[in-house]
């Protein structure tokens, strides 16, 4: 069964679906259309689904011309499972959130493995992306499998390789970025390597799915703790009266034993602030405490409120408060150039500002209007930046920094700018890092 499936994928016969046509599986099934591989997404969202047969884009940094192209190369999207009954390699690619205890939500992976149970048949590779803790593919994936009756290794393959996109960034894309696989088995790694070797430059295998699992968890937990750090040093820096940005520009100079990481208004993303407590979460299971991970999540999770704390500093020094003034947020998505909001800090921010009584108000040439998020429900439309409207603000925060603002332009017009981001000169009078 092996050596079929893998000069099937190597005579290009294999049909790859992919679940979860989000900012992980769109970028992959693209990437196999690239490459002439017949390419089937599933996505329970209809819109999304539509736009795609349509040839269109909600993912900002993705073109249209670009699923145009797939779509001509054979690329289908669909919101039947029943679909996937002629896929030969299924791609998992769905969020892996936390509940309301911080402990892993599995949901949609079930989900996953509950709709595609009825089309799961021998010759298949399963494929899981989504970051999750250490054993989750032998417990989510392989339980459910091996109920079919199938032999994992014999009759159908399970691997896990999981996804590490970085939306907007310039210098990598899937198909650069060396990408980590594990299988069950050996068979398992081998017909996994098959499939990824159409589409990936450089596969970097080990051992098991359990060293995969943990693998993505180091890589976001090593951002976590150091973010962590600099978040922790900035606090020290403001009461030093220490510019923490021109600190970390000058230690990179260093050329080894140092990497610069920068502070912010907290983390965001569907990754970091979420995957190390996956890990947290497990470890409990074997009687171990992270305290260092924890730690790092808890001074992380509080940048928000350290950033209320100094916009309310920065007010009450000018007579105000944050009840009543009117406060322009700028930026929502939780880094700079893309349009993904998902764990941003500046939901929280906003969200804080008007249960303090503020008047808010955000600008993001990314995010035209706030949707509707698991945790948040803000109806905000954003606002054109221009000079004549910056006086009107009692402060400007700066919580996202877009290379597209004029940074001048608001430094220039503005009362006071709380920024974040390390994007203006402290020698203003009217600037406050926070």
């Amino acid at each position: 069964m092996t050596s079929q499936f893998i000069e099937m994928f190597k005579a290009g016969k294999g049909v790859v679906g992919i679940v979860g046509m989000g900012y992980v599986g769109l970028p992959l099934a693209l990437r196999f259309s690239d490459v002439n591989v017949k390419v089937v997404g599933l996505d329970v969202d209809p819109e999304k689904v539509n736009a795609l047969m349509e040839g269109k884009s909600y993912i900002h940094h993705i073109s249209e011309a670009a699923i145009r192209k797939a779509r001509a190369a054979g690329f289908t999207a669909t919101t039947s499972p029943a679909d996937f009954a002629h896929v030969d390699a299924i791609l998992i690619c769905v969020p892996t959130p936390l509940g309301v205890y911080r402990e892993p939500d599995l949901s949609y992976i079930q989900g996953t493995m509950t709709s595609l149970k009825p089309y799961l048949r021998k010759g298949q590779l399963i494929s899981l992306e989504s970051t999750t803790y250490p054993g989750t593919t032998e417990e989510e994936i392989v339980t459910v499998v091996e109920s079919l009756g199938l032999k994992v290794g014999q009759d159908i393959f399970v691997v896990f390789s999981p996804e590490r996109e970085d939306p907007g960034n310039a210098h990598f894309n899937t198909q650069s970025i060396p990408k980590v696989i594990g299988g069950v088995t050996k068979n398992c790694l081998e017909a996994g390597l098959t499939v990824y070797e159409k589409a990936i430059d450089k596969l970097v295998p080990v051992s098991s799915t359990r060293a995969a699992e943990l693998t993505k968890l180091l890589e976001n937990i090593h951002r976590s703790v150091n973010i962590g750090l600099m978040n922790e040093m900035k606090i020290i820096a403001h009461k030093m009266d220490i510019d923490l940005y021109e600190v970390i520009k000058a230690a990179a100079t260093k050329p080894f034993g140092f990497t610069p990481y920068y502070p912010g208004p907290g983390l965001g993303g569907h990754c970091i602030p979420i995957d190390p407590f996956y890990l947290t979460w497990k470890a409990r299971e074997y009687g171990v405490h992270t305290r260092f991970i924890e730690l790092a999540g808890e001074i992380n999770s509080a940048m928000p409120d350290y950033v209320i704390s100094r916009l309310s500093a920065a007010l009450n020094d000018r007579s105000k408060s944050i009840h009543g003034s009117k406060i322009l947020v700028l930026g929502v998505a939780y880094k700079k150039n893309i349009d993904d909001m998902r764990e941003s800090p500046s939901m929280e921010i906003l969200e804080h500002l008007i249960k303090l009584g503020a008047s808010v108000e955000y600008s993001d040439p990314y995010v035209k209007k706030l949707p509707k998020m698991r945790k948040h429900d803000l109806k905000l439309s954003s606002l054109a930046l221009n000079e004549t409207m910056l006086p009107s603000y009692d402060a400007v925060l700066l919580a996202t920094d877009h290379d597209s603002y004029d940074y001048a332009m608001i430094e220039k017009a503005s009362q006071l700018i709380i920024d974040t981001r390390g994007r203006f000169d402290l020698r203003n009078k009217k600037v406050v890092s926070a």
